[in-house]
């Protein structure tokens, strides 16, 4: 039994996604963590995310100018990474390293075409002309010469295993419509030369391979929408050569009157493939999905369609599919049983088995598909016979009682529901906070919402969802469409509760939430926000007269301190563009704030806060500026209140904000006075600790001092600082 389970998104692949992929994905390889990938794309960039947080790690890319021609690998030994940049030039760096032109450079006597990272036998070079070395013998004489074994021919594909000690490495070649195999054990220096027998009509569209026992077992994915395997023996006596390779059909790609044409596949176990292509039915319109087949039996096990599109590319590491979907990079995660004809239909019972169904989309499964789906999980609440018809099935599911139900069943149950039984059942559902999964539970009911929000524009249960979201712990990936919908209706205490809760939203949707926050003032008047990080320090003016909420610590008051201090750095350091008032209202101020605490990447944010509108832009400038001098009239630095943005997160927004607009803001006269007030600002603050700079040596000599005496009694002591 196979089954896909949850989904998110790892990271935006367009031109404004943050990744930096807008000329697509060259590759994507396994990170030196399991919880880390590689990801290459078609440039000169290089990115390492940790998947579990849909985070960037680190990101390298080479000079303008310089494309990087095979994907990024990890050396699992050293972990260091390896790149090539214009088919010959290799560069190896660690994560430390920020600037690429500074790591180790060696420039090759021929052009690569991939490299293959082997946990426990390090990395191996692949040359276009069919040469290969191991990185250490490479590394050792980098212009060494290279042999050219397969001349005319193209290297279409490659893998390399451990067998044993041994590293092995096996890629496919085509010459004129003929297509060659090539394993090559590298401490034998033994290589073998196969050609493919001929398909009828057809041709190989994509390989893998896995080796066990002393066998490579090759499957090629045809034309002829079928897969076929090819054995082939690593012990070969004979010295022929060329030897023809005999393939057997493994799997037709057709169901019920439906082709899939795949466009690239998987291995994931000894019974199950997974294959990414179009599933067209005669006189429909093709659909492309991601398929889980049984090729024991024969038989279509899951699959999920995929309406934005894909580039045909299928990853697949540590049980989780990776492949573009749109404009984004999505994750899935699956799961594959022990083979048998029961769960290959969908008859298996087993009352362990999890609740698949929790992860259904009602919106990409027919009714009859759920129903299949879900048999495992029925088998203890149906008590009908196998011999049922399926229309019989589905009365008996309606009339079980909801406590026996699965998720997915539940879920389908209530899909024609009025609204007051579906939220009903929604909160009974959520109620049991002991069932298994019950995050991913959580996740399904937020989506059964949301899909009840697309399908009736009018209906949205905003009471719900923020009761959901405040008393669960969530994250954006358990829900992604959930930020979405309250951008679309503007639910600005939602998004608020959802930034200060979610530890993983993509900076796309925090840049989406910054706009929304800063529309007009008007709006946000009669909507309830929280105040909780604002009201301890904001002033506003109403009609001209002040609402001050001052809260003095240890003492220390500006007004009182301007005597002491210098007056001239005091002056400049309470200078504000706007008077003394912040530029927003504590709606405004409460929002922005949430966007403040969350969490981001510099190099991913940047290039949306660039298409920032110049006036929403001059006015979160304000602002940041207004809590900037706040924080300075502190002796800790730090704003009263909950919540209340930190000095160092102040700073870093207003220096990203700067870096984005800095041109647009000099361009603009409503701006100027502001920069102005800002740089006096920060030089009076420069001034005033480098002040406190010079006399910090006499302040800890003072300080010795005190430590060395131990006087007993009382006693007045001049100390003369120089």
């Amino acid at each position: 039994m196979a089954a896909l389970c949850e989904s998110f998104t790892l990271c935006g692949l367009g031109p404004s996604g943050g990744v930096g992929l807008g000329g697509g994905l060259l590759a994507l390889e396994p990170g030196p963590d399991p919880d880390h990938v590689l990801l290459t794309d078609r440039g000169r960039t290089a990115t390492l995310f940790k998947v579990s947080d849909q985070k960037p790690l680190g990101c390298w890319s080479v000079k303008h100018g310089q494309i990087i021609t095979c994907p990024v690998v990890c050396n699992f030994e050293t972990h260091e990474y390896i790149a090539v940049h214009d088919d010959k030039v290799l560069r190896i760096w660690k994560n430390k390293d920020i600037n690429l032109d500074k790591v180790f450079k060696a420039t090759l006597s021929a052009d690569v075409y991939r490299i293959h990272s082997l946990p426990n036998g390090g990395p191996v070079v692949l040359f276009k002309g069919g040469g290969v070395r191991t990185l250490d013998v490479l590394l050792e004489a980098p212009q060494q010469e290279i042999e050219n074994v397969i001349s005319d021919e193209v290297i279409k594909w490659s893998e390399a295993f451990m067998e044993g000690q041994q590293p092995v490495l096996i890629f496919t070649t085509e010459k004129d419509g003929d297509f060659f195999v090539y394993v090559q054990k590298l401490k034998m220096n033994s290589l073998h030369r196969y050609k493919l027998e001929q398909q009828e009509s057809s041709k190989p569209l994509s390989f893998t391979a896995y080796i066990k026992n002393q066998i490579i077992t090759l499957l090629c994915l045809y034309s002829n929408d079928s897969v076929y395997k090819v054995l082939i023996p690593l012990q070969q006596n004979t010295e022929e050569e060329e030897q023809i390779l005999s393939k057997s059909l493994l799997l037709n790609l057709s169901v019920s009157g439906s082709v899939l044409k795949g466009t690239s596949f998987v291995v994931l176990d000894k019974d199950h493939v997974a294959v990414l292509g179009s599933l067209a039915a005669s006189g429909e319109e093709s659909k492309e999905c991601l398929t889980i087949w049984n090729t024991k039996f024969q038989t279509l096990q899951t699959s999920k369609e995929l309406p934005l599109g894909t580039s045909g590319q299928l990853w697949c590491y540590e049980e989780k599919f990776f492949f573009t979907h749109g404009k984004v990079l999505t994750v899935i995660m699956y799961k594959c049983e022990t083979s048998s004809l029961a769960a290959a239909v969908g008859k298996l019972k087993d009352s362990q088995t999890p609740d698949v169904s929790s992860f259904v989309n009602w919106n990409t499964l027919g009714d009859e598909e759920l129903v299949v789906s879900l048999q495992s999980q029925q088998s203890v609440a149906l008590k009908s016979e196998s011999k049922m018809t399926l229309r019989s099935k589905r009365n008996t599911v309606a009339k079980v009682q909801p406590d026996t139900l699965s998720v997915g069943q539940l879920l389908l149950n209530l899909k024609d529901a009025s609204t007051t039984a579906f939220e009903d059942e929604l909160r009974q559902l959520m109620s049991k906070a002991q069932m298994p999964d019950f995050q991913a539970t959580i996740g399904c009911v937020i989506t059964a919402l949301i899909n009840r929000c697309k399908t009736n524009p009018k209906y949205y249960p905003r009471n719900f969802l923020l009761q959901i979201v405040q008393t669960r712990d969530l994250s954006y990936s358990l829900c992604p469409d959930l930020m979405a919908v309250a951008l679309e209706k503007k639910d600005v205490h939602l998004l608020q509760i959802c930034l200060q809760r979610f530890p993983d939203i993509p900076e796309e949707i925090t840049y989406a939430c910054l706009k929304v926050f800063l529309i007009s003032e008007a709006y946000l008047q009669g909507i309830d926000v929280n105040l909780e990080s604002v009201i301890c320090y904001i002033d506003i003016e109403f009609n001209n007269k002040e609402v001050k909420t001052e809260i003095v610590e240890n003492g220390f008051n500006v007004e009182l301190e301007q005597d002491i201090w210098d007056t001239k750095i005091t002056k400049e350091t309470h200078l504000m563009s706007d008077g003394e008032f912040c530029p927003v209202g504590p709606q405004k101020a409460a929002l922005l704030n949430a966007v403040l605490h969350s969490a981001y990447s510099e190099t991913f944010l940047l290039p949306h806060l660039k298409n920032l509108p110049a006036q929403q832009a001059v006015l979160f400038l304000r602002y940041l500026y207004y809590l900037y001098v706040k924080c300075s009239e502190k002796i800790n630095t730090t704003l009263p209140g909950i919540r209340s943005p930190t000095i160092n997160q102040i700073m870093d927004w207003m220096c990203l904000l700067l870096d984005a607009q800095f041109t647009v803001m000099v361009m603009l006269p409503e701006a100027k006075e502001l920069l102005s007030n800002l740089h006096k600002f920060v030089r009076a603050q420069v001034r005033f600790y480098s002040e406190l700079n010079k006399i910090e040596g006499s302040l800890r000599e003072l300080q010795r001092l005190n430590h060395q005496k131990d006087s007993q009694t009382y006693s007045i002591e001049v100390l003369e600082l120089i």
